[in-house]
């Protein structure tokens, strides 16, 4: 079989191989066996194919093989090579081998529309504290088209616990907030729900929910019509085990406060996303969330719209700032394996953000410091692929569909995941083991959660799990550092001296203390707030380095590193909750 030739297809116009930008029925992405509106003039096609690529690895849960990558968008190898390279050098993907894998960082564009939408950071707290009250998971839901996407996801650890993730997408007439969602639906909106339903009847296209084993009637079709009748009489909804045995949920509509009170001018009191609470048929029946659950979450919605009511107008953040600056460069240094117009109209989608939800054709190009016809293009894009659209005259707003763009496999990263190849990378560099660890619950021990070793004959021993005492260890000693004063040991001046001495220089080093040989220093890892999560360190034969090495040589490094993983760790942890284990 003859190679797919490589075509370096110029910016604009459609692809010279199979266009990768026809649209998926239920998503909108590129899809290659579905019609789809004809591409744009003007399109960028290394941006549709970078779209589609990190399409493809989000609906793989986030990792593929290049030649998977290859199969799955139907693109001459060397071009699929070139893309990851560009996302590689962005931060948004890690090639490994063969394999191509979602970083954190791909999270930032996700945050953009999170932020730029706003209701993540005003109605999650409520949505936390609901969960805690029923004992139930709660989620937030946004509509999009003729589907539910998840914005955010208050979940119970349980045996049987609720799987989805932030940026799942879900087929309206499968679900509690579907109904409620379909009441505002105009008659363009039912007719493209009755197209998606026929040409996808199993449902196939929604990788977040388990395909229908026969295929959709016309009886289901009209059961979905009389739900929303009932959802628009009575005002919440319940989804009564659609999407799998035993998973129940009622739903209510939070609503954006009416036009003309100088908060909601446009919105008109519509639906701003539905609240929901979810259990196991082991737990509620149906009957019972509407009679038992139903009252709180109502109570709780009522709240969320007050919120909405009241909140101040945020103040815009800083845009991005460089990044035209910083593409240039990179072509520059890597040249034909960087795909500048891809990395150029990816930066276009951070332009948005908290205070920024809607911007013009020159904002946009001011807050990336791209040309106008650069950023132009890049909207022209994104339009078609449904993830940007108008939001007036002449402005732009993200739509929910930009969550797809990694966030769902990324959203549930644990910070040992984040760490692991930062690990990976400082142990190549240094030639020394390096470990992460937390402190347990007691504050006596630290727990080794990542660590990668070294190929040598006589190395530290120490695993994933193990544990070590807190008071003599670089890691523990770090993690102490930080706690709170009430919560150290008693009496232990010597330990007291030592955390002391690392509040004022920022690190740890235990010389022959855990035992004979044994030299290690540390660094802290700091989330979002600037509280120590986590420390990093590496730890040696004490013949391989003096104490004053480990300082000059080795600290730098470890410091390096311990910014790389904050740096992830700060945009996933964003409007999602990171795993210290």
């Amino acid at each position: 079989m003859p190679a797919k030739p490589e075509t370096d297809a110029p910016e604009t116009g459609a692809p010279a191989e199979a266009d990768p930008a026809e649209a998926d029925p239920a998503t909108g992405f590129p899809a290659k066996a579905a019609p789809s509106a004809p591409t744009p003039a003007e399109a960028v096609t290394p941006l549709i194919r970078g779209i589609a690529v990190l399409r493809e690895l989000t609906d793989a849960d986030g990792t593929l093989s290049l030649s998977a990558l290859e199969r799955a968008t139907d693109l001459a190898r060397s071009t699929v090579d070139r893309i990851t390279a560009t996302l590689s050098r962005m931060g948004y993907v890690r090639v490994d081998g063969r394999d191509v894998h979602l970083s954190p960082r791909l999270m930032e564009l996700g945050n953009a529309y999170l932020s730029a939408l706003r209701l993540p950071s005003l109605l999650s707290a409520r949505a936390d504290a609901l969960a805690d009250e029923l004992d139930e998971s709660v989620s937030l839901a946004v509509a999009d088209r003729d589907g539910i996407r998840f914005i955010h996801q208050a979940t119970r650890r349980r045996a049987m616990s609720l799987s989805f993730r932030i940026g799942d997408l879900l087929p309206a007439e499968r679900t509690a907030p579907g109904p409620l969602f379909a009441t505002e639906w105009t008659e363009t909106d039912w007719q493209r729900w009755r197209s998606r339903r026929a040409a996808d009847p199993r449902d196939l296209s929604f990788t977040a929910v388990p395909p229908h084993t026969y295929g959709a009637d016309e009886r289901e079709n009209e059961a979905f019509v009389r739900r929303v009748d009932e959802a628009a009489a009575n005002g919440w909804a319940l989804d009564d085990q659609l999407i799998e045995p035993g998973l129940v949920a009622v739903s209510v509509p939070v609503r954006f406060p009416q036009a003309g009170d100088g908060k909601g001018a446009g919105v008109g009191g519509g639906i701003a996303c539905v609240a929901s609470v979810v259990s196991h048929t082991s737990r509620h029946t149906a009957h019972d969330l509407r009679t038992t659950l139903l009252p709180s979450l109502r109570s709780a919605v009522t709240d969320m719209e007050h919120e909405l009511h009241t909140a101040p107008p945020p103040e815009p953040g800083a845009p991005p700032s460089g990044l035209a600056l910083w593409t240039g460069a990179s072509k520059q240094e890597l040249g034909r394996d960087f795909i500048e117009s891809l990395a150029r109209g990816l930066t276009v989608l951070t332009a948005f953000g908290e205070g920024r939800p809607r911007l013009t054709l020159t904002e946009v190009a001011r807050a990336t410091g791209l040309a106008r016809a650069t950023a132009r293009r890049a909207l022209i894009t994104y339009e078609h692929l449904d993830l940007v659209t108008p939001a007036g005259d002449r402005v732009f707003a993200l739509t929910p569909r930009v969550l797809a763009l990694g966030f769902p496999p990324l959203s549930r990263t644990s910070l040992a995941e984040i760490a692991q190849p930062h690990l990976a990378d400082l142990t190549s560099r240094i030639h020394e083991p390096t470990s992460l660890a937390v402190l347990s619950d007691s504050r006596e021990e630290i727990q080794c959660t990542a660590r990668v070793a070294t190929g040598r004959v006589m190395s530290v021993n120490i695993t994933v799990g193990t544990r070590l005492p807190a008071s003599a260890t670089a890691l523990g000693r770090v993690l102490l550092a930080d706690a709170p004063t009430h919560r150290l040991p008693k009496g232990d001046r010597a330990l007291e001296e030592a955390l002391s001495s690392v509040r004022s220089s920022g690190y740890a080093l235990v010389d022959e203390e855990l035992e004979e040989g044994l030299r290690s220093i540390a660094v802290p890892i700091r989330d979002r707030s600037g509280r120590v999560v986590a420390a990093l360190n590496t730890a040696m034969h004490a013949s391989r380095r003096t104490p004053d090495e480990c300082v000059t040589d080795l600290l730098p490094e470890l410091t390096t590193t311990a910014a790389r993983v904050e740096s992830d760790l700060h945009t996933a942890a964003r409007f999602t909750h990171v795993s210290l284990t």
